[in-house]
């Protein structure tokens, strides 16, 4: 199965000054077409110290010029590796566009202020699935789980106040690389990666 890209050239000079503002400017159109259904959707790749590595998607809830965040239990494999080895990679695979955007770089907690803000935030039956998911921990059946969640909804019914688990919060991704991978004709893609040079970046661009 293959197809033929035929998108629009993607050059040096339409990167923006630094990669947060490219970054927003794609997000920003692609979230505009009402071709994804989660467009915040990504790969976050973590590794053991071993350098097992491990894959899955996440939603990224915030992203500014500090960097790039997602909230998760921290005892989840995620949480735990990178609490190990606090290096990820995260990949926004925007397929109909012909495009993704490849960030690598360092990741630590976010405050805890900034976790609890957005907690507020989440729908009733998220912050309950918060505390009734052991996430990535081995479960006995469904109906174990959904009886965790029903003895929490009977806690704190709707319109109460579910405080943030203490095992549950955001990390930021600090990037150190960005690259803005645009699908071409005869796989002659374009790949423009920022790379980060003490306070500012440079810009390289890789063969397809």
């Amino acid at each position: 199965m293959r197809e033929q890209y035929r998108s629009q050239d993607f050059t040096e000079k339409d990167l923006a000054a630094g990669p947060m503002d490219q970054f927003a400017r794609w997000f920003r159109q692609v979230a505009a077409g009402g071709m994804l259904h989660e467009p915040n959707a990504m790969v976050v790749s973590t590794a053991t110290p071993e350098g097992r590595p491990s894959s899955r998607t996440v939603l990224l809830k915030h992203y500014d010029d500090r960097g790039f965040v997602f909230f998760t239990n921290y005892g989840s494999r995620k949480g735990r590796e990178l609490t190990a080895n606090p290096y990820a990679s995260l990949l926004f695979p925007w397929h109909p566009l012909a495009r993704q955007v490849i960030v690598t770089g360092s990741a630590a907690r976010v405050g805890r202020d900034e976790t609890v803000a957005y907690f507020r935030t989440r729908p009733h039956g998220s912050q309950l699935g918060a505390w009734a998911s052991e996430q990535s921990s081995v479960v006995g059946s469904r109906e174990e789980l959904v009886g965790r969640y029903e003895e929490l909804d009977a806690r704190y019914p709707e319109g109460e106040k579910v405080p943030a688990p203490p095992q549950w919060g955001g990390f930021r991704v600090v990037p150190e690389t960005v690259e803005f991978w645009q699908g071409r004709e005869n796989r002659l893609h374009d790949r423009l990666r920022y790379v980060r040079e003490g306070t500012g970046w440079r810009v390289e661009r890789l063969c397809p």
